[in-house]
């Protein structure tokens, strides 16, 4: 407790360091995907394939990633921006799935009614398709954001500075309280993000708690009565 209390500005500012270097991987993890779900969605020819080969690129390893992105970049192994480019190709790993299932939740009348109101593909995608698809994306994005959270851990063994200093400066140094933080101080940056997340989700999308509420009545008469 004494080391946590010494060094409360060392886990501050990498804490802040951690969390934009995720921030900035999860955004842009999140902006790909989006055109790369909506494709595999759109075109069954190739829905199979970009769902399978986006989904592999989460099983590399992170280490071997972080050191296979510079001979393909051409950017150095030590940079914060090889870190961030790994963390939002796993997030786009995740995230493409999440936008073909949220797309193909859809009622498929809503989408014809909306065609025959006078919705190009365009403006029908951002005014129907993305919203009425963000409860089942929302959710894939809370997964993608704690797992990029913690996986940017990683960037300590290529040079990137971040929380998982404590880590590797703990274990060399045999300093339990100082890996303890860091533990705590991932798990707190994933937990209120993900709050944050969900907070954002229940605002930006309030007819998606008042479908879960009208789905929860509806369910009700049905229940009593079984238990009767």
């Amino acid at each position: 407790m004494n080391w946590v209390l010494e060094n409360l500005g060392l886990i501050g500012s990498l804490s802040l360091e951690h969390l934009r270097q995720s921030l900035i991987a999860i955004i842009l993890g999140f902006i790909l995907s989006i055109p790369l779900g909506w494709v595999a969605w759109r075109y069954k020819l190739v829905r199979g394939p970009v769902v399978s080969i986006t989904g592999l690129l989460y099983t590399i390893p992170s280490l071997a990633l972080l050191m296979i992105l510079p001979v393909l970049t051409g950017m150095s192994a030590i940079s914060e921006a090889n870190l961030i480019l790994a963390l939002a190709i796993y997030a786009i790993a995740i995230m493409v799935r999440s936008v073909v299932d949220g797309l193909n939740s859809v009622d498929p009348a809503t989408r014809s009614a909306a065609t025959a109101m006078g919705y190009g593909s365009a403006r029908r995608f951002f005014a129907v398709d993305l919203p009425l698809a963000g409860p089942v994306v929302l959710a894939g994005l809370r997964v993608t954001a704690v797992s990029t959270i913690s996986l940017a851990t990683v960037g300590i063994l290529v040079g990137v500075t971040n929380l998982g200093y404590l880590f590797t400066n703990g274990l060399q140094r045999r300093i339990i309280e100082e890996v303890l933080a860091g533990i705590i101080a991932v798990a707190t940056i994933a937990l209120l993000v993900d709050l944050l997340l969900l907070l954002a989700g229940r605002w930006l999308m309030p007819w998606a708690a008042t479908s879960t509420r009208q789905k929860r009545t509806a369910a009700q008469p049905s229940t009593q009565k079984v238990s009767s």
